[in-house]
């Protein structure tokens, strides 16, 4: 998989002239995403949402994307890698129109990627994670951009109404629920409550970003052009 999926991305981290101190530096990651939503040199440059607009995204946006990616300054990895999780976790579930139907299926990865580097990082020596966690982040700017930068409201997670549902309830719609066969929605749950595990949940920010996505979910969309889940 490894050799199979070297492709263009690498370039930014094998050659580190492509990081750069950034003016506009932050720790937070959603502030970086919010900025990102607010650029509107990233308005109407697709015509629609899909995987097809990452290799046109650099091609023509280099600057712009590798801009946004050199401002994530990390100080303190462990405290901002917890809140890149917490940034994944929001971009899936409060970036969602409560009267959509359909998940992305690109911003799901977002979230199930970084589950992946927390599985990975206490295995790989210590240079690595750092490295690790912004090839992460620019895949994760470049899915965001690609998917046309939806707004993300926290509020649709913070003031959420779980109604008494836990994370057994959670579990029970992952592995007895109407789509328990999907990986992709069993995956992101996991995450979620994995997070919770890692980072503790004390303001239920998992907990109610994992009830309202299963509760919600009816589907993936994302697709752009080629809308159909049928074919993934």
């Amino acid at each position: 998989m490894a050799a199979s999926s070297y492709n263009y991305l690498h370039k930014y981290l094998d050659d580190p002239s492509y990081s750069k101190p950034s003016p506009n530096s932050t720790q937070s990651p959603l502030e970086i995403l919010c900025r990102i939503q607010k650029d509107d040199r990233f308005h109407g440059i697709f015509a629609h949402e899909g995987a097809d607009n990452l290799r046109p995204l650099f091609e023509k946006h280099e600057a712009d994307v590798l801009g946004y990616w050199n401002s994530w300054h990390i100080a303190d990895p462990t405290q901002q890698f917890k809140a890149s999780q917490m940034a994944a976790a929001a971009l899936l579930v409060a970036s969602h129109k409560p009267e959509g139907k359909s998940y992305d299926f690109f911003i799901v990865h977002v979230l199930t990627t970084s589950h992946a580097v927390r599985i990975l990082l206490p295995l790989l020596p210590a240079k690595f994670h750092v490295p690790l966690v912004r090839q992460w982040w620019l895949l994760t700017l470049a899915v965001y951009i690609a998917q046309l930068r939806p707004e993300v409201k926290l509020t649709s997670v913070t003031d959420y109404d779980r109604k008494d549902r836990d994370w057994k309830w959670v579990e029970k719609q992952a592995v007895e629920g109407k789509h328990a066969l999907d990986a992709h929605y069993v995956k992101a749950l996991r995450a979620m409550e994995t997070a919770a595990q890692t980072w503790g949940d004390g303001d239920e920010f998992y907990l109610k970003a994992a009830v309202r996505f299963a509760d919600e979910f009816d589907g993936w969309g994302g697709f752009g052009s080629e809308e159909s889940a049928s074919a993934h």
